[in-house]
Formats: structure tokens, sequence, C-alpha cells
């Protein structure tokens, strides 16, 4: 009897990244509900300006119920020490040293994910330590990135061997496109939302729609015959 064919992927979701919010939440919680019930934004990732602990906690209790009765998960980018008291559901960790310190007091409560991974070698030990998810592409320190092809190598190289989710971090709604036909389980965006001038609700239909451009053309490569190299 032939193998059943395996089933597709399910479908990229959208992860969004908040801009670095400084002092009021009440009117990012008041817009963001909409915008993750109309375009079934998975998580948020929320970027604190940092200040004192208990201003940052008040401004993410301010934001996570908006988000969470939403249907999103509230992550803080950073700041694993204040995920419990500010009512978050995980963090987002940068680079091994930072998941190795921190992933023990998240999990297995919290979500832990974590991105800062330069190399290949970096990603499996995230994966084998358990993060809940890793991401590629997202700018460093002094705002360089990987090529779009390299990061959509790694997502690919990813997908098709490791179990943990995978997240494309995409700048242009071109590279949203492309990270999502390389098998990214999540897309996250930022600023290519924020700074659009039409409008968040806008930027977000136009990234699901490149999302899933991308994902018909992953269906696509999938539902081709492999090659049989001639002997």
């Amino acid at each position: 009897m032939a193998a059943k064919p395996a089933p597709p992927p399910p479908a990229p979701r959208l992860y969004l990244a908040t801009p670095v919010l400084e002092e009021d939440a009440a009117a990012l919680a008041a817009k963001l509900p909409a915008l993750i019930e109309a375009h079934d934004v998975a998580a948020v990732l929320l970027r604190l300006k940092l200040t004192d602990q208990r201003g940052m906690i008040s401004r993410a209790k301010a934001l996570a119920p908006a988000v969470q009765n939403a249907g999103a998960a509230l992550l803080l980018d950073g700041h694993p020490e204040l995920v419990a008291r500010a009512g978050a559901d995980g963090a987002h960790l940068n680079g091994v040293e930072a998941m190795q310190e921190h992933l023990p007091e998240l999990q297995p409560d919290r979500i832990a994910g974590i991105g800062g991974l330069r190399t290949r070698h970096d990603s499996m030990l995230a994966g084998e330590a358990g993060a809940d998810y890793v991401l590629f592409g997202e700018p460093d320190a002094d705002g360089q990135r990987p090529a779009p092809d390299a990061i959509a190598e790694r997502l690919q190289w990813w997908a098709e061997l490791f179990e943990p989710p995978c997240v494309g971090y995409a700048a242009t709604l071109a590279e949203a496109q492309e990270f999502a036909a390389a098998g990214a389980d999540f897309v996250l965006v930022g600023e290519l939302i924020w700074d659009d001038p039409r409008g968040a609700d806008a930027a977000l239909g136009d990234a699901r729609a490149a999302i899933a451009q991308g994902y018909q053309a992953l269906l696509a490569s999938l539902a081709r015959p492999a090659k049989v190299d001639p002997q």
C-alpha cells in the first residue's frame, strides 16, 4: 500500500511587533483588538522603552487585556523578569546567553522565543533547549541584518528539519512573501506596519496578502514530484 502524502503545513500567521512604547498605552490598547481580529494576528511583541520597572509593568498591564481578549498572545521584547507581574504570556529573548539564563524561569508556564541566532549551531542550541520558537532575520544592535535570501534559506532549513516553529522578520512585503514561501510558521512585522502612511489596517491587509501568495507558492513547490537523478 502506498504511503499517504504528508499533510501540507498550515498557513503562516502574523506576529506583530509594536512601536517602542514610551508612555501611555491607552491609544495602542484601543487600536490593537480590531487589528488582531481582522488580520488573524497570532501574537504581539511588546517593545517597551527602558524606564523604571514600575512604569514598564504598568504599560504592559494596560496592553495585555486588549491583546489577550482579542485572541493573541502578548510577549515582552526582553525583560523576562517582568513577564509574570505584567500579565504577559511570555518573552522574546535575544541570543543563546539570554536563553540559557532566562529559559528556566519562563518555562513551562510562559512562552520563550529566541532570536539573535547568528549561526546554525546557535539555532540548534535554542531548539534543543526547548525554545517555543526561533526568529531569523531581525536587525542586530547596529541595525544590520542578513540578506533576505539568506534569511529565507535559514527558514527553509529549519522548517524542513526541526519541530519548533520558525519566525521570519520581514522588513518589506516582498520579504513577507518570500519567507512564507520558505516555510516560516509566522512572519514578524513591525515598522512595515506602523510606518505605512495609509495606517496599520491597510498595511496588515497587504502583509496578509503577501503571506498568502508565499504560502500558495510553498504548496505548489511541495506538490511538484521530486526529481530522480538518473543512474
